[in-house]
């Protein structure tokens, strides 16, 4: 396996390693996402099995040592196995989560404590500021947040619009249509109530970028993507989503 970095947008660098095996015959990619700035962070920290290669991938743009903070979408291997490897190899490093996945899982989990993000908080990393957006249950964990990035309107989104294989990095083309096909294969979605509200929720922050970690990154109206994933996941199960 081999792991690609390209810029997505503005200082933002997307981290992606495909396993054909995921998913066969179409394969998977697991992205992670670079933030380059003052005090960098990484989004996704990868399991803990691919922590070599995004580690010598992220050394390709910023020194490991001088990452900042670390983040992810919710509390699962993908998102953040490999999180105390990262915190041993940059030893300023800190986890920053919302307060609600600190008190429930990461104050244990972690080999220093976390830095709670209080819903709505923004973090100043120098030249990026990144807003904390609590999604809980969408796409799953109780704990599920994204990041936000102001500067150049960029959603740190999870696993939101997951899709199958392995795409070009960045892409305007339709990504609702893949992402309910892949859900089709996984059913890996926690449909809340909520679900449409946080999704349209989302779409009111009007994101230039969306920053997918299965499958290809998009690049245009962010907002209208969100909105139709919206009205798909509500189509496509009607009664469990509102």
């Amino acid at each position: 396996m081999q792991t690609r970095i390209d810029e997505i947008a503005d200082g933002i660098y997307r981290l992606s390693t495909f396993v054909p095996e995921v998913a066969a015959p179409a394969g998977f990619t697991f992205n992670q996402f670079l933030v380059r700035a003052d005090e960098p962070l990484l989004f996704h920290t990868g399991p803990r099995g691919m922590f070599p290669l995004v580690a010598e991938a992220v050394a390709r743009v910023v020194p490991v040592e001088t990452l900042r903070w670390i983040s992810f979408g919710h509390v699962e291997a993908d998102e953040c196995g490999a999180m105390n490897l990262w915190l041993e190899a940059a030893p300023r490093s800190q986890v920053t989560f919302g307060a609600l996945g600190c008190d429930v899982s990461l104050n244990d989990l972690c080999d220093r404590p976390p830095r709670p993000l209080a819903d709505g908080e923004v973090v100043d990393l120098g030249g990026k500021r990144v807003r904390q957006v609590p999604t809980s249950h969408v796409p799953h964990g109780w704990e599920a947040q994204l990041l936000f990035e102001e500067t150049t309107r960029t959603l740190l989104c999870g696993d939101l619009f997951t899709h199958l294989g392995d795409p070009d990095p960045l892409v305007g083309y339709d990504v609702v249509g893949p992402a309910m096909a892949a859900e089709a294969v996984f059913r890996a979605s926690s449909l809340a109530p909520q679900t449409g509200e946080v999704l349209r929720a989302l779409a009111d922050l009007r994101p230039a970028t969306l920053a997918i970690m299965h499958g290809a990154s998009f690049g245009g109206d962010g907002g209208r993507a969100l909105t139709e994933l919206a009205t798909a996941y509500e189509e496509q199960y009607p009664g469990a989503t509102g």
